[in-house]
């Protein structure tokens, strides 16, 4: 439903959106009037005390203002309830019923202001539970007011001006782009959503220093964001039931799958005791990419005997460290690093905690285990690391010997090229060769750290034919797939469950987005229920909702063409949208080039059902994948828990062990996980 216009301006909520937020307020004003009238009736509204004029006018004047209040929250509850996302007609008096509910707010302001004074001034010498009751009125006002104000502020929209319409759709939607007054309205509608998001940036970092390249990142952020939310007009609810129907509707999907369907093996893949061989080594390279999250992730997957591990070791004069260490002041980073990877500090050739906008830490160390000289590059842990993430731009990526088109993400190939100069610049990797000359090279590391890990192996694979990269949960807009095939002879991915983050590119948002846009103009159920029942479903589980849908009765062929609750969503058509009927791969879409995930893919899955009770044992099981596989965004509880470096390492190594662990669904995200 696109946002709701009162006072001139559109705003970041839907007249379908008040349900909740005015039930809550309801309730709070139904209790605020009944102890008002008992407190009335229990005086019978005479105060023997001073001012009690003032308080019996107060009092009264209270339960009129509440009595009105209410009837309006009253009509607002049941008004907002009405019709469905696409259909505000039976919502059409919403913003008259806005309009009268903030002309409440004016009396309820004055007798906030007269209670105050009567407490202030004539409040002395009445019964204290009267005085009380007062002063709780007057708070209780004050602090309604309060949140109102915050949540004005958090509507807010600041693309929400009145502004001119642009130049009628033609029949199916498509506007005549050739108009200088069409061309001018876009361009200037464009510039101004780059430089919201720009500011939006701007004050969400404003720790950060302003440099060329947080400035660019910024400007290259902004455009991408808004870029992807221009061609829609949707509110954060109406995406949040979305993606509530989108994950029923996946699941019903998947329940419905023939499970004897087996997905077939990439071609380069191996099977049988090879992969078994490349689990265990997955299992080991996985502790050295956690390792590099440093003392965070480290106190986060050991509560309790974390900190007094590392409490001996930080914040302890390490002279020699220097020489290796930079960026870890405190040295407690540095000392997460020794606890986990079992490795002596004679091993470690660099370590670098030096962190800015497309430059990530690493460290280098020598694994004698493996015979192997290891480069672990860090993932995503700040706020730096996220306008990394962000820039997800395409940049050119010559590599050679490879044919085809070369490019990858921009924000990560830069990260790469920056460990890259460091490594091969600075002679890193030349002194860890004069100490190991026989070892081989490995390269791992986790979320961001494995694209810029996949990354920099491409760029080193000509130096070091024998090297291996170990990419855990990597992001899914990476590499070309020029550069994806030929990075399967040296890159193994590492992919748990639903995680979102290998799904994650800006085809497969386009195609999420277009899905949300379907299945939420066919849905006939209103908001509030579809995210009531989202909500129950997802804590509780049981059988996906069935969702009557405006299509049941429309024939075969009339499902080629958007709908006209599509069409009410679709501010302009951007070169990215497709027919909304339409169910092609999003790497068909002209806009946007496609990217993929590196190397040969092993996928873990939990082999078993989907719910499971508390303390019940969870089983994974392993197979090769591809990437075609992870072109679309799955919706699921896991989706973000299943991409945290502590359960893909438990993951790893249950299947090693094969011992199953103990945990419950509900807090996938702890470290309350033991194995039996």
């Amino acid at each position: 439903m696109p946002g709701m216009v009162v006072f001139g301006r559109r705003w970041g909520i839907a007249s379908d959106d008040l349900v909740f937020p005015g039930s809550f307020e309801l309730f709070i004003r139904i209790l605020w009037w009944i102890g008002t009238m008992v407190l009335f009736i229990y005086h019978k509204g005479h105060f023997e005390c001073n001012g009690r004029a003032v308080l019996h006018s107060y009092l009264v004047g209270l339960l009129v203002v509440l009595a009105l209040i209410i009837l309006s929250l009253c009509a607002i509850v049941y008004i907002s309830a009405q019709g469905t996302i696409t259909n505000p007609g039976p919502r059409r008096s919403m913003p008259a019923l806005v309009y009268l509910r903030a002309i409440l707010y004016v009396p309820e302001l004055v007798w906030a202001c007269l209670g105050a004074v009567w407490v202030s001034d004539d409040g002395r010498g009445c019964d204290p539970a009267t005085v009380g009751a007062v002063i709780s009125a007057v708070v209780a006002s004050w602090i309604i007011l309060l949140f109102t104000a915050v949540g004005v502020v958090f509507v807010f929209d600041p693309l929400g001006n009145p502004r001119p319409q642009p130049p009628a759709m033609e029949p199916l939607g498509v506007r005549d782009m050739q108009s200088s007054e069409g061309t001018q309205f876009l361009s200037t509608a464009r510039s101004l959503a780059v430089k919201v998001w720009e500011s939006r940036l701007r004050l969400l970092c404003c720790c950060l220093p302003q440099d060329e390249s947080s400035r660019a990142a910024f400007s290259s952020i902004s455009q991408l964001f808004s870029s992807f939310f221009s061609d829609t007009d949707l509110v954060p609810s109406d995406i949040a039931a979305g993606l509530a129907l989108l994950h029923q509707e996946q699941d019903k999907m998947e329940r419905s799958r023939d499970p004897d369907v087996v997905v077939p093996h990439s071609p380069s893949s191996p099977v049988g005791e090879d992969l078994e061989d490349e689990l265990e080594k997955a299992t080991h390279w996985m502790q050295f990419a956690a390792a590099a999250y440093g003392w965070p992730l480290y106190i986060y997957s050991n509560l309790f005997t974390g900190p007094c591990k590392l409490s001996g070791d930080c914040c302890m004069s390490r002279v020699a460290e220097d020489e290796i260490v930079g960026g870890d002041h405190l040295g407690c980073h540095f000392s997460s690093i020794l606890q986990t990877t079992g490795l002596q500090y004679r091993d470690f050739i660099h370590v670098s905690f030096h962190n800015q906008i497309y430059e990530i830490p690493f460290f280098v160390a020598l694994d004698h285990k493996r015979e192997a000289i290891l480069v672990a590059v860090r993932g995503t842990l700040s706020l730096k690391d996220v306008l990394t993430d962000l820039s997800a731009e395409c940049e050119n990526l010559p590599v050679e010997g490879v044919l085809g088109a070369c490019y990858a993400h921009k924000g990560i190939s830069q990260a790469a090229g920056y460990v890259y100069k460091r490594l091969v610049n600075d002679g890193i990797l030349n002194q860890a060769f004069s100490i190991a000359p026989e070892y081989k090279l490995v390269i791992t590391g986790h979320s961001l750290g494995a694209g810029a890990a996949s990354v920099l192996a491409i760029l080193l694979r000509n130096s070091f034919p024998t090297l291996q990269c170990y990419a855990f949960s990597p992001p899914g807009g990476l590499l070309s797939k020029a550069l994806a095939d030929y990075s399967k002879d040296f890159v193994v991915s590492v992919v748990l469950g639903k995680d979102l983050v290998p799904r994650l590119s800006i085809p497969n948002m386009e195609d999420l987005k277009r899905k949300l846009l379907k299945i939420v103009s066919n849905c006939n159920k209103p908001k509030y229920r579809i995210l009531l029942q989202g909500c129950w479903y997802e804590l509780f589980g049981g059988d996906p909702d069935d969702c009557p849908t405006e299509m049941d009765n429309r024939r075969e062929q009339e499902l080629s063409q958007p709908l006209l609750g599509e069409e009410s969503l679709i501010v302009r058509h951007s070169s990215s949208y497709q027919s909304l009927g339409s169910d092609e791969s999003p790497a068909h879409t002209p806009a946007h080039l496609p990217l993929f995930l590196p190397g040969r893919i092993l996928h873990i899955t939990e082999d078993g059902p989907t719910r499971r009770s508390c303390f019940s044992q969870v089983r994974y099981r392993a197979d090769w994948s591809n990437e075609m596989a992870f072109r679309s965004i799955l919706i699921s509880p896991r989706m973000l828990t299943d991409h945290m470096p502590d359960i893909v390492l438990r993951a790893l190594g249950t299947l090693t062990k094969d011992k199953p662990f103990s945990l419950c669904p509900s807090s996938l995200s702890d470290s309350q996980h033991n194995a039996i």
